[in-house]
């Protein structure tokens, strides 16, 4: 049974800086994609960083040049380096793994508030 434990949010002044992880457990794939999305109040769940098992990684928009996507691993953990933050970064962030196989796992969510 494979298991996504996000951690880290918490509240944050505007430019301010955060770190969330994603620990995974259980017998998980090496190969597929990481990934962050976020959902804020009244809005759809929305992408906002990926990283694949090669190394490669994609943000929104949004996010670009602030936020920094990174793998490890060794611990089988995923990270979200969130610097410069603003209100409008306030939402649940949830990461994802999904498996070239077809696999598809959801952590629990972390909830990130930005003051402004």
């Amino acid at each position: 049974q494979v298991q996504l434990q996000a951690s880290g949010g918490g509240l944050v002044q505007t430019g301010g800086s955060l770190r969330l992880s994603c620990a995974a457990s259980g017998s998980i794939s090496s190969n597929g994609v990481w990934g962050w999305y976020r959902q804020a109040p009244g809005k759809q769940r929305e992408l906002v960083a990926v990283i694949s098992s090669g190394g490669i990684s994609n943000y929104a928009d949004p996010v670009k040049g602030r936020f920094t996507i990174s793998r490890d691993n060794a611990k089988i953990t995923m990270y979200l380096q969130m610097n410069s933050l603003k209100p409008e970064d306030t939402a649940v962030y949830y990461c994802n793994f999904r498996s070239w196989a077809g696999s598809n796992y959801w952590g629990q969510g972390t909830l990130v508030t930005v003051s402004s």
